[in-house]
């Protein structure tokens, strides 16, 4: 074939591939349109450089004061999501107060946005003007013990024997490899585990097994995970509407939403966000950025929007959605006596062994788990496990049964906008974006952080990694997950049969509703 033909396919090939995407994102919109409702909408107050400043502040004084990285590599490499690049050259450097521990940025007209390391809650944004939080900080302990002195997983210590004859050790190496290519992908952490065992890891320059790193929204499978506790607990019912206090006025339409309606990223509540698809970045400030920098009462905030679409009817990903779910599991955690601050490291963290993550808090001391959290890579992978093993972790049931495939399984809303790839705060590879089976799911975040669970290979995936160098590290983690299908055997189980004890006592009525509601997502109703 000469270079010509072959030049004319592949413009051919671009054209109808844009066109396509086209078509589909018109149809998108199209379909939101015609279930709209005749509500306001009204965009976050304040100026966009003033925010822009606030999460600079936030990102910069997470990482020199939580991952430990020099103030200059990352004002150049972390964080753009909530402070672009391009924006920084606008603002004034960031003074690092060590002693106090706190960022400062100043904006050209004179104000400065703080953002202070607090311990146990993080680094928190300060609201304009204030130079304190409107809460009184906790300090959580966990209880585990020293790592170095526990085996993995509950610890560090790993097994000193060779690797199961069944892994390809050549293509393991070459897959650990791979996910460190190109360099300009700047990534941080990669680990690997396979049947629970932690199989291959490594770590950037002065990255360590237990730095902390930025993770983004793998917080919102962090809080999905945190609800499922109080649904095992029997707090909260998935098909209940979600007792949100602001909507509890007679009429108000929002009392119709379901707590499986907001988990499934489909509660349609009345918000812009940078992945909407008919988002313009040169209109407002988006409400879903906001929700980071405002230095406000997010909980608030986000249950005083009003419905744009019926509930459960357009799926759109709002970060409304985890910080509503935040809320019930302050609400509930609070209403059962117990303490909310040290809720996450009490009853999901020191169980399955994690001791380096931290989810940060709004000045109200409200946790904003939809994306403001680190973690090491062996603990992303930690959690990984928790779903690849049903919810159950050492023989104790941590989530109901049911649960992690409720949480997998493609959202209704999601589904009739023909996007097989959401769940519930959990993404899918229902569209084979990544080169594994199309059980798999995973959790995901901005810059290229994902904890990717393999059922059918027993694989749990970590990457991490700097946030500049998410377009260039794409390739290198593809090609890395490609190694690993082959390096290791399938799984004897299918995934259906999770590693729970239905077989001996059988679902009880309530997960029985969890399975009815992962069954009729996978085929639902028209127009639902």
């Amino acid at each position: 074939m000469n270079k010509g033909l072959l030049a004319t396919i592949l413009v051919a090939l671009t054209v109808t591939v844009a066109a396509a995407q086209a078509s589909a994102k018109d149809e998108l919109i199209a379909r939101a349109k015609s279930f709209e409702l005749d509500t306001p909408y009204v965009p976050p107050p304040g100026d966009p450089l003033t925010h822009h400043a606030a999460g600079f502040a936030k990102v910069m004084c997470s990482a020199v004061f939580m991952t430990g990285l020099a103030p200059d590599f990352a004002a150049e490499n972390i964080g753009f999501f909530t402070a672009p690049y391009g924006q920084r050259a606008k603002l004034g450097k960031p003074a690092i107060d060590r002693a106090n521990k706190a960022v400062h940025v100043m904006l050209p007209n004179g104000v400065t946005r703080t953002a202070k390391h607090l311990g146990s809650q993080g680094c928190v944004t300060l609201p304009i003007g204030e130079s304190a939080v409107n809460f009184k900080p906790v300090a959580v302990k966990s209880r585990l013990p020293d790592p170095a002195t526990q085996l993995w997983p509950m610890g560090d210590m790993l097994p000193q024997e060779p690797l199961p004859t069944e892994i390809d050790a050549e293509k393991l190496k070459a897959a650990v490899n791979a996910a460190f290519q190109p360099p300009e992908g700047l990534t941080a952490a990669f680990v690997v585990t396979w049947k629970g065992r932690l199989i291959a890891e490594r770590y950037a320059e002065g990255v360590t097994a237990q730095t902390p790193l930025e993770g983004w929204s793998m917080g919102k499978s962090v809080t999905a995970t945190l609800f499922g506790i109080l649904v095992k607990d029997g707090i909260y019912d998935l098909d209940q509407p979600a007792p949100i206090p602001e909507w509890q006025t007679p009429g108000d339409p929002r009392a119709q939403i379901r707590i499986a309606d907001i988990l499934h990223m489909s509660s349609g509540l009345r918000i812009k966000a940078p992945q909407d698809p008919d988002y313009d970045p040169t209109g407002p400030y988006p409400d879903h950025v906001y929700l980071y920098t405002g230095g406000i009462d997010s909980f608030h905030y986000a249950a005083t929007r009003p419905l744009q679409w019926p509930p459960n009817t357009v799926g759109r990903y709002h970060n409304t959605d985890p910080v509503l779910i935040s809320y019930l599991i302050r609400l509930g955690v609070e209403k059962s006596g117990d303490e909310y601050l040290s809720f996450p490291q009490r009853a999901l963290f020191d169980k399955l062994g994690i001791r380096t993550m931290v989810i940060e808090t709004d000045p109200f001391g409200n946790f904003l788990g939809q994306g403001y959290e680190v973690g090491s890579g062996r603990d992303w992978a930690r959690l990984g496990n928790l779903f690849l093993q049903g919810g159950v972790w050492n023989g104790e049931r941590i989530l109901p049964e049911g649960y992690t495939t409720f949480v997998s399984t493609l959202a209704p809303a999601w589904a009739a906008d023909k996007r097989p790839i959401y769940g519930a705060f959990f993404w899918l590879n229902g569209d084979g974006q990544y080169p594994v089976p199309r059980d798999a799911y995973y959790m995901a975040g901005a810059g290229g952080q994902t904890t990717l669970m393999i059922p059918s290979h027993d694989l749990v995936v970590v990457r991490l990694g700097h946030y500049r160098g998410e377009s260039y590290a794409a390739s290198g983690f593809s090609e890395a997950l490609a190694l690993l299908i082959d390096a290791v055997p399938k799984a004897q189980k299918a995934r259906a049969q999770e590693f729970d004890n239905r077989v001996h006592n059988g679902p009880s009525e309530g997960n029985k509703n969890i399975e009815n509601r992962a069954n009729q997502a996978i085929d639902p109703p028209v127009g639902k």
